[in-house]
């Protein structure tokens, strides 16, 4: 199973406690207490933040004054558009931290391998051969996590919305018809006419009911009786169609509304990211290099072992080592644990940058600095 695929399960708890010398408690508390902060933040907001704040107000107070200028379907369009292209921008964010991070455990793999074979592994079996044990018990390598959210986010997917011309026309055409049936019937049974629904009435019948229209402003006339009913239908055709556009456009309006304000939430959910892989990013860069010193120390402590092997132990069983090769033992058992214990602990912890991780990696560091002013 490769490395890449050791970064992808849950972790096993470790006891952190029983791992900690005195000289890291102050670093711990620092971590516990950056934790707290987090979650029970107490500290004022900062100037990067305050200014955000006041530029999203300002962004918002921009859009409202955009808003109130513009009709209520212009309106409505405007908000899709900036709730779609949020959404977009949240999705593309996404995608450049899932594609920072790759590149960043490919390259913490790619140190990790080259630390195994580059030294520490030799090293150990060095160890072994000349029956110097740790104090430390062997490091088993957990399985991590990838760096994502165990809470799904549900996808958003912001809709177009329609004018409602055609349909409040069509609805308009319906009413109009209906109505202008109504006033004929009306003025046909006021008049005493029997209309028969299933038939055409006859040009006699109709210059009759025409007639009768026109008459109600005293000009009973069927031209004239024929405009009048022409004009109250395309009124009525009219009002009904004004109110159903403007309804529709009042109901696009809160729509609109509506998915911005989920597309808000949306890029919320998913711009926590950047800050998170930040965080990731900074982490796997300085083990990076924590490691690559590591194995140069390493390789260096090789070749020590290796003569004490060939110049002390030999064939003898229960060799007497050296003073000063005893020491360099310790210090090659010390850094091995130092560095093998950061390199199995998993990087992820409940999808994000586990603070067992930090903690190993400064222990790591501070091992390492001593390691180095022992040898200057």
């Amino acid at each position: 199973m490769s490395d890449q695929k050791e970064l992808l399960n849950e972790t096993s708890e470790v006891n952190v406690e029983e791992e900690v010398r005195p000289e890291e408690a102050e670093h711990t508390e620092e971590i516990t207490e950056e934790r707290e902060g987090e979650a029970h933040p107490s500290e004022p907001e900062t100037e990067e933040e305050s200014t955000e704040e006041v530029q999203s107000g300002e962004d918002a107070q921009e859009l409202e004054t955009q808003i109130a200028n513009l009709k209520k379907h212009d309106a409505a369009v405007l908000l899709i558009k900036k709730a779609k292209n949020m959404v977009q921008d949240a999705e593309t964010e996404m995608e450049t931290c899932k594609l920072l991070l790759s590149d960043d455990l490919k390259e913490f793999d790619a140190a990790k391998e080259s630390l195994k074979k580059g030294g520490l592994e030799e090293s150990e079996a060095l160890l072994e051969a000349l029956d110097f044990a740790s104090e430390e018990g062997e490091a088993v390598e957990e399985e991590g996590t990838l760096f994502e959210s165990k809470e799904e986010v549900a996808p958003v997917y912001i809709r177009e919305v329609s004018s409602g011309k055609f349909t409040s026309f069509l609805l308009a055409l319906i009413i109009g018809a209906v109505t202008l049936a109504g006033v004929i019937f009306a003025m046909a049974k006021k008049l005493g006419v029997v209309l028969d629904p299933s038939k055409i009435p006859s040009k006699e019948t109709c210059d009759t009911i025409l007639s009768g229209i026109g008459g109600l402003i005293g000009h009973p006339d069927p031209m004239i009786g024929g405009a009048m009913a022409g004009v109250t239908v395309l009124l009525v055709m009219w009002i009904v169609y004004a109110i159903r556009v403007s309804s529709k456009a009042g109901s696009n309006l809160e729509f609109a509304k509506a998915q911005l304000k989920e597309a808000e939430e949306y890029a919320v959910l998913k711009g926590n990211c950047k800050e998170e892989m930040d965080k990731v990013d900074a982490h796997i860069k300085e083990a990076v290099q924590v490691m690559k010193t590591y194995e140069v120390l390493l390789n260096e402590q090789e070749a020590k072992l290796k003569r004490i092997l060939y110049l002390e132990k030999a064939d003898n069983e229960e060799a007497e080592y050296h003073e000063k090769s005893r020491k360099e033992m310790e210090e090659s058992a010390e850094l091995i644990e130092s560095i093998k214990t950061f390199i199995t602990t998993p990087l992820a912890e409940e999808g994000k940058l586990s603070g067992k991780s930090t903690l190993f990696l400064y222990r790591a560091k501070n091992r390492l600095d001593k390691a180095i002013e022992r040898l200057y």
